[in-house]
């Protein structure tokens, strides 16, 4: 498969939508399109094109009649619901080679939300922060992507992870199963994000866990510093740098293990992702459990 953009070039896109399509337009040259599953095969109605519909489901011979374009739609074109979740409390400021989480974070659901939206998905997007929860509904078409980018171009990491009381905003009252993609860290204080993520798993729905580590917190890398700071706290933490890097790379593993097993007894799927790495492992982790839940 061709090499995906480095993440710091990727970032130089300053338009979202743009750097979404260069990413999936990527990935998709360098995979079998042919098990990709697109839009249901059960013929349901036609609709008018859209500018940004697939060109693959443009029906040639209602154009050779009628002049005008149409899209042949299925029953279960629009069955699934992808949400994505992002973690915009201040910890997600942590910045690693010139790249914050939080931008990382923007890139790769813009990545994600194009995806589903190219293979008849409808997305909306939920962000927790300490003023709340924001959300925006799940739809399926052109404008409704746009204003989803829109969205996360906006998104300002800040404060401390949103409070449990605004949890029950989740509930939307659909039936429909939904596929949760939720971007974060994992740093918490209190055990809130471990609260959110039990609120999740009452609502059946399939949930995957991207969770962003810069590459100077996987390797304890902070040369030339002697304190860091906690972003949600304030709280100044002293490096010792005489503490051995072996000791360090011990607990890390242990505290990712238990983090691992943790999601893997709520029955989410759990993805450590580099900052320095590109987005191809996500994307496929992503179809991966959107062909699941279509199955």
């Amino acid at each position: 498969m061709s090499k995906l953009l480095d993440p710091k070039v990727l970032m130089a896109i300053k338009d979202l939508s743009l750097a979404a399509k260069t990413v999936v337009d990527g990935f998709m040259t360098g995979i079998n399109k042919s098990s990709i599953k697109g839009p249901g095969l059960e013929f349901s109605q036609y609709r008018s094109y859209q500018p940004g519909d697939d060109l693959r489901w443009l029906d040639w011979k209602m154009y050779g009649r009628s002049d005008r374009y149409y899209i042949r739609e299925s029953e279960v074109e629009t069955s699934i619901s992808v949400r994505f979740l992002i973690d915009a409390s201040g910890s997600m400021n942590h910045e690693d080679g010139g790249v914050r989480k939080i931008d990382y974070a923007r890139y790769l659901a813009a990545s994600l939300a194009y995806l589903a939206n190219s293979q008849g998905d409808a997305i909306g997007l939920y962000v927790f922060n300490e003023d709340g929860l924001f959300s925006l509904a799940s739809r399926q078409n052109f404008q409704h992507l746009a204003r989803l980018f829109h969205q996360l171009e906006g998104i300002n990491a800040g404060g401390k992870f949103t409070k449990a009381i605004h949890y029950k905003d989740i509930y939307s009252g659909s039936r429909k199963r939904e596929l949760l993609v939720f971007i974060t860290d994992l740093y918490e204080q209190n055990g809130e994000i471990f609260h959110l993520l039990d609120t999740l798993s009452a609502l059946k729905n399939e949930l995957i866990v991207f969770h962003l580590m810069g590459k100077n917190e996987l390797d304890l890398d902070y040369k030339g510093y002697t304190a860091v700071e906690d972003l949600e706290t304030g709280e100044t933490v002293k490096i010792d740098a005489t503490t051995s890097k072996n000791a360090y790379q011990e607990n890390l593993e242990k505290h990712l293990s238990k983090l691992r097993m943790d999601l893997l007894d709520r029955q989410i799927n759990y993805r450590l992702i580099s900052m320095d790495q590109p987005l191809d492992q996500a994307l496929r982790d992503f179809l991966n459990q959107r062909n699941k839940l279509r199955a």
